[in-house]
Protein backbone atom coordinates (compact mmCIF):
# COMPACT_ATOMS: atom_id res chain seq x y z
CA UNK A 1 0.00 0.00 0.00
CA UNK A 2 1.72 3.37 -0.85
CA UNK A 3 1.05 5.94 1.76
CA UNK A 4 2.13 9.49 1.59
CA UNK A 5 3.36 12.51 3.49
CA UNK A 6 1.24 15.35 5.17
CA UNK A 7 3.66 17.32 3.38
CA UNK A 8 3.47 15.48 -0.15
CA UNK A 9 -0.46 15.82 0.57
CA UNK A 10 -0.05 19.54 1.23
CA UNK A 11 1.44 20.39 -2.11
CA UNK A 12 -0.46 18.43 -4.19
CA UNK A 13 -4.20 19.04 -2.95
CA UNK A 14 -3.63 23.04 -2.06
CA UNK A 15 -4.50 22.55 1.45
CA UNK A 16 -1.43 23.38 3.97
CA UNK A 17 -0.46 21.53 6.64
CA UNK A 18 -1.39 23.19 9.54
CA UNK A 19 -5.29 23.04 8.02
CA UNK A 20 -4.97 18.96 7.56
CA UNK A 21 -4.12 18.95 11.16
CA UNK A 22 -6.98 20.99 12.40
CA UNK A 23 -9.20 19.05 10.28
CA UNK A 24 -8.18 16.01 11.99
CA UNK A 25 -8.64 17.55 15.39
CA UNK A 26 -12.28 19.12 14.72
CA UNK A 27 -13.79 17.07 12.75
CA UNK A 28 -11.65 13.29 12.54
CA UNK A 29 -10.64 13.98 9.24
CA UNK A 30 -8.54 12.75 7.43
CA UNK A 31 -7.79 9.75 9.71
CA UNK A 32 -3.57 9.18 8.36
CA UNK A 33 -1.87 6.27 9.33
CA UNK A 34 1.37 6.82 11.91
CA UNK A 35 4.25 5.09 10.77
CA UNK A 36 7.23 4.34 13.10
CA UNK A 37 8.43 7.82 13.68
CA UNK A 38 4.91 9.04 14.30
CA UNK A 39 4.69 10.78 11.30
CA UNK A 40 1.07 11.49 9.19
CA UNK A 41 1.00 9.26 6.38
CA UNK A 42 -2.19 8.79 3.95
CA UNK A 43 -3.47 6.39 1.62
CA UNK A 44 -4.68 6.83 -2.01
CA UNK A 45 -8.97 6.87 -0.45
CA UNK A 46 -7.63 9.28 2.01
CA UNK A 47 -5.89 11.91 -0.91
CA UNK A 48 -9.66 11.44 -2.87
CA UNK A 49 -11.19 12.38 0.12
CA UNK A 50 -9.04 15.58 0.92
CA UNK A 51 -9.24 16.17 -2.57
CA UNK A 52 -13.36 15.81 -3.08
CA UNK A 53 -13.73 18.18 0.59
CA UNK A 54 -11.45 20.74 -0.98
CA UNK A 55 -13.88 20.98 -4.40
CA UNK A 56 -16.93 20.77 -2.12
CA UNK A 57 -15.49 23.82 -0.20
CA UNK A 58 -14.49 26.00 -3.53
CA UNK A 59 -18.09 25.20 -4.66
CA UNK A 60 -19.65 26.93 -1.47
CA UNK A 61 -19.88 24.58 1.27
CA UNK A 62 -18.28 24.94 4.31
CA UNK A 63 -15.71 23.24 5.95
CA UNK A 64 -18.31 20.94 8.22
CA UNK A 65 -20.74 20.52 5.51
CA UNK A 66 -17.66 18.91 3.30
CA UNK A 67 -16.64 16.99 5.29
CA UNK A 68 -19.87 15.36 6.13
CA UNK A 69 -20.79 14.85 2.46
CA UNK A 70 -17.55 12.81 1.67
CA UNK A 71 -17.59 10.72 4.44
CA UNK A 72 -21.53 9.70 4.25
CA UNK A 73 -20.83 9.30 0.18
CA UNK A 74 -17.62 7.44 0.12
CA UNK A 75 -15.25 7.03 -3.03
CA UNK A 76 -17.21 3.85 -3.51
CA UNK A 77 -20.46 5.27 -4.13
CA UNK A 78 -19.85 7.97 -6.36
CA UNK A 79 -21.29 7.69 -10.17
CA UNK A 80 -19.00 5.80 -12.35
CA UNK A 81 -17.33 8.95 -14.31
CA UNK A 82 -16.46 10.67 -10.84
CA UNK A 83 -15.78 7.66 -9.03
CA UNK A 84 -12.88 6.90 -12.12
CA UNK A 85 -11.50 10.89 -11.70
CA UNK A 86 -10.95 10.66 -8.50
CA UNK A 87 -8.66 7.35 -8.85
CA UNK A 88 -6.90 8.91 -11.80
CA UNK A 89 -6.00 11.57 -10.12
CA UNK A 90 -5.25 9.82 -7.19
CA UNK A 91 -2.56 7.86 -9.17
CA UNK A 92 -1.00 10.67 -10.67
CA UNK A 93 -0.41 11.69 -7.55
CA UNK A 94 2.00 8.68 -6.91
CA UNK A 95 2.50 8.33 -10.48
CA UNK A 96 1.38 5.56 -11.01
CA UNK A 97 1.25 4.60 -15.14
CA UNK A 98 -0.12 1.48 -14.21
CA UNK A 99 -3.13 2.53 -12.24
CA UNK A 100 -3.82 5.19 -14.95
CA UNK A 101 -3.94 2.98 -17.59
CA UNK A 102 -6.35 0.58 -15.72
CA UNK A 103 -8.46 3.71 -15.03
CA UNK A 104 -8.09 4.02 -18.57
CA UNK A 105 -9.44 1.42 -19.39
CA UNK A 106 -12.67 0.70 -17.00
CA UNK A 107 -14.02 4.40 -18.73
CA UNK A 108 -13.46 3.16 -21.92
CA UNK A 109 -15.38 -0.22 -21.36
CA UNK A 110 -18.08 1.54 -19.14
CA UNK A 111 -18.50 4.55 -21.51
CA UNK A 112 -19.90 5.45 -24.70
CA UNK A 113 -17.11 6.90 -27.07
CA UNK A 114 -18.38 10.47 -26.79
CA UNK A 115 -19.52 10.20 -23.78
CA UNK A 116 -15.90 8.57 -22.46
CA UNK A 117 -14.36 11.66 -24.99
CA UNK A 118 -16.16 14.72 -23.76
CA UNK A 119 -16.91 13.62 -20.30
CA UNK A 120 -14.37 11.99 -19.08
CA UNK A 121 -11.01 12.24 -21.27
CA UNK A 122 -11.34 15.72 -21.97
CA UNK A 123 -12.51 17.19 -18.70
CA UNK A 124 -9.58 15.48 -17.34
CA UNK A 125 -7.06 17.27 -19.51
CA UNK A 126 -8.64 20.54 -19.18
CA UNK A 127 -7.83 20.59 -15.34
CA UNK A 128 -4.30 19.22 -15.19
CA UNK A 129 -2.74 22.55 -15.41
CA UNK A 130 -4.55 23.62 -12.11
CA UNK A 131 -3.83 20.51 -10.25
CA UNK A 132 -0.86 19.05 -11.00
CA UNK A 133 2.96 19.80 -11.28
CA UNK A 134 4.79 19.23 -14.62
CA UNK A 135 5.97 15.92 -14.38
CA UNK A 136 2.95 14.72 -13.39
CA UNK A 137 1.20 16.60 -16.32
CA UNK A 138 3.15 15.57 -18.67
CA UNK A 139 2.68 11.62 -17.85
CA UNK A 140 -1.37 12.09 -17.64
CA UNK A 141 -1.43 14.27 -20.67
CA UNK A 142 0.93 11.65 -22.55
CA UNK A 143 -1.47 8.76 -21.53
CA UNK A 144 -4.93 10.90 -22.39
CA UNK A 145 -3.45 11.84 -25.62
CA UNK A 146 -2.40 8.46 -26.17
CA UNK A 147 -6.00 7.26 -25.63
CA UNK A 148 -7.28 9.92 -27.73
CA UNK A 149 -5.02 9.23 -30.35
CA UNK A 150 -5.94 5.21 -30.52
CA UNK A 151 -9.47 6.22 -30.34
CA UNK A 152 -9.43 8.02 -33.67
CA UNK A 153 -7.16 5.68 -35.45
CA UNK A 154 -9.58 2.84 -34.86
CA UNK A 155 -12.52 4.97 -36.21
CA UNK A 156 -13.04 3.65 -39.84
CA UNK A 157 -12.08 5.75 -42.31
CA UNK A 158 -14.83 6.39 -44.74
CA UNK A 159 -14.08 6.63 -48.58
CA UNK A 160 -16.61 9.39 -49.15
CA UNK A 161 -16.92 12.48 -47.26
CA UNK A 162 -15.54 16.01 -46.77
CA UNK A 163 -12.08 16.50 -46.39
CA UNK A 164 -10.63 18.06 -43.33
CA UNK A 165 -6.95 19.09 -42.35
CA UNK A 166 -6.54 19.43 -38.40
CA UNK A 167 -3.74 21.16 -36.76
CA UNK A 168 -1.63 22.91 -33.96
CA UNK A 169 -0.67 25.94 -35.43
CA UNK A 170 3.19 26.79 -34.69
CA UNK A 171 4.39 26.75 -31.29
CA UNK A 172 1.26 25.02 -29.73
CA UNK A 173 2.00 21.61 -28.52
CA UNK A 174 -1.76 20.62 -26.90
CA UNK A 175 -3.19 18.22 -29.14
CA UNK A 176 -5.40 16.53 -26.72
CA UNK A 177 -8.69 19.02 -28.12
CA UNK A 178 -7.81 18.25 -31.97
CA UNK A 179 -7.62 14.61 -31.50
CA UNK A 180 -11.16 14.64 -29.75
CA UNK A 181 -12.24 16.91 -32.46
CA UNK A 182 -10.88 14.29 -35.36
CA UNK A 183 -12.25 11.47 -33.40
CA UNK A 184 -15.71 13.09 -33.17
CA UNK A 185 -15.81 14.49 -37.26
CA UNK A 186 -14.17 11.16 -38.54
CA UNK A 187 -17.51 9.72 -36.64
CA UNK A 188 -19.75 11.93 -38.59
CA UNK A 189 -18.47 10.64 -41.69
CA UNK A 190 -15.32 13.55 -42.62
CA UNK A 191 -12.44 11.90 -44.03
CA UNK A 192 -10.10 13.25 -41.36
CA UNK A 193 -5.96 14.54 -41.92
CA UNK A 194 -4.73 14.88 -38.45
CA UNK A 195 -1.34 17.01 -38.83
CA UNK A 196 -0.81 17.53 -35.18
CA UNK A 197 0.90 19.69 -32.56
CA UNK A 198 2.94 22.15 -33.88
CA UNK A 199 2.55 22.35 -37.56
CA UNK A 200 4.24 25.56 -39.42
CA UNK A 201 2.26 27.10 -42.15
CA UNK A 202 4.58 25.37 -44.60
CA UNK A 203 3.27 21.92 -43.57
CA UNK A 204 -0.12 23.05 -43.99
CA UNK A 205 0.62 24.05 -47.40
CA UNK A 206 1.65 21.01 -48.00
CA UNK A 207 -1.43 19.17 -46.56
CA UNK A 208 -3.48 21.29 -48.76
CA UNK A 209 -1.84 20.35 -51.91
CA UNK A 210 -1.90 16.84 -51.62
CA UNK A 211 -5.09 16.35 -49.87
CA UNK A 212 -7.57 19.28 -51.32
CA UNK A 213 -9.60 19.48 -47.94
CA UNK A 214 -12.68 21.51 -48.02
CA UNK A 215 -12.15 22.39 -44.67
CA UNK A 216 -8.74 23.44 -42.23
CA UNK A 217 -9.33 23.78 -38.64
CA UNK A 218 -6.82 25.15 -36.10
CA UNK A 219 -6.65 24.46 -32.51
CA UNK A 220 -4.82 27.30 -30.76
CA UNK A 221 -4.57 26.20 -27.05
CA UNK A 222 -1.83 28.24 -26.02
CA UNK A 223 -1.88 31.78 -24.77
CA UNK A 224 -0.46 34.36 -27.24
CA UNK A 225 -1.40 38.17 -27.57
CA UNK A 226 -3.02 39.90 -30.48
CA UNK A 227 0.05 40.23 -32.99
CA UNK A 228 0.99 36.74 -32.25
CA UNK A 229 -2.38 35.39 -33.19
CA UNK A 230 -2.25 37.94 -36.09
CA UNK A 231 0.85 36.17 -37.08
CA UNK A 232 0.58 33.03 -37.24
CA UNK A 233 -3.19 32.80 -38.38
CA UNK A 234 -2.24 35.34 -41.59
CA UNK A 235 0.76 32.91 -42.40
CA UNK A 236 -1.54 29.80 -41.93
CA UNK A 237 -4.93 31.42 -44.16
CA UNK A 238 -2.14 32.12 -47.02
CA UNK A 239 -0.58 28.49 -46.94
CA UNK A 240 -4.23 27.17 -46.70
CA UNK A 241 -5.59 29.52 -49.29
CA UNK A 242 -8.33 29.43 -50.72
CA UNK A 243 -9.51 26.42 -48.18
CA UNK A 244 -12.13 27.69 -45.59
CA UNK A 245 -10.23 27.69 -42.14
CA UNK A 246 -11.98 27.67 -38.84
CA UNK A 247 -10.19 28.09 -35.44
CA UNK A 248 -10.85 27.16 -32.03
CA UNK A 249 -9.75 27.06 -28.48
CA UNK A 250 -8.89 28.72 -25.39
CA UNK A 251 -6.06 30.45 -26.87
CA UNK A 252 -7.61 32.72 -29.51
CA UNK A 253 -11.45 33.07 -27.90
CA UNK A 254 -10.24 36.24 -26.67
CA UNK A 255 -9.14 37.54 -29.95
CA UNK A 256 -12.06 36.71 -32.28
CA UNK A 257 -11.82 40.12 -33.42
CA UNK A 258 -8.68 39.63 -34.95
CA UNK A 259 -9.91 36.10 -36.21
CA UNK A 260 -12.68 37.66 -38.27
CA UNK A 261 -10.88 40.34 -39.13
CA UNK A 262 -8.91 38.26 -40.81
CA UNK A 263 -11.11 35.81 -42.51
CA UNK A 264 -11.35 33.39 -40.87
CA UNK A 265 -14.22 31.63 -38.08
CA UNK A 266 -14.42 30.45 -34.87
CA UNK A 267 -16.35 27.13 -33.60
CA UNK A 268 -16.50 25.92 -30.07
CA UNK A 269 -17.55 22.19 -30.66
CA UNK A 270 -17.46 19.72 -34.03
CA UNK A 271 -20.82 20.58 -34.70
CA UNK A 272 -20.36 24.27 -34.89
CA UNK A 273 -17.42 23.76 -37.15
CA UNK A 274 -20.08 21.79 -39.22
CA UNK A 275 -22.32 24.20 -39.47
CA UNK A 276 -19.78 26.81 -40.83
CA UNK A 277 -19.08 24.57 -43.65
CA UNK A 278 -22.39 23.77 -44.09
CA UNK A 279 -23.20 27.75 -44.38
CA UNK A 280 -19.97 28.37 -46.68
CA UNK A 281 -20.99 25.30 -48.78
CA UNK A 282 -24.57 26.64 -49.21
CA UNK A 283 -23.71 30.02 -49.69
CA UNK A 284 -20.86 29.11 -52.73
CA UNK A 285 -23.71 26.57 -53.96
CA UNK A 286 -25.90 29.67 -54.70
CA UNK A 287 -23.13 32.04 -56.09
Amino acid sequence: MTLLRIRTIARLTGIREATLRAWERRYGFPRPHRSENNYRAYTREEVENIRRVARHISEGLSVSEAIAQVKTTPVQGLPTGERLSERFWSAVMVMDADELRRVLDEGQASMEVEVYCNGFLLPLLREMGMRLDIAREHLASALIRQRLRALLDSEEQRPEGPRVVLACPARDHHEGGLLALGLHLKRRGWRVTMLGADTPAEALRGACAQVHPELVALSFVRSRDAAEVSEVLTEAMRACAPTQVVVGGPGVREHLKTVFSLGAQYAESADELIALWQQARGASNRT
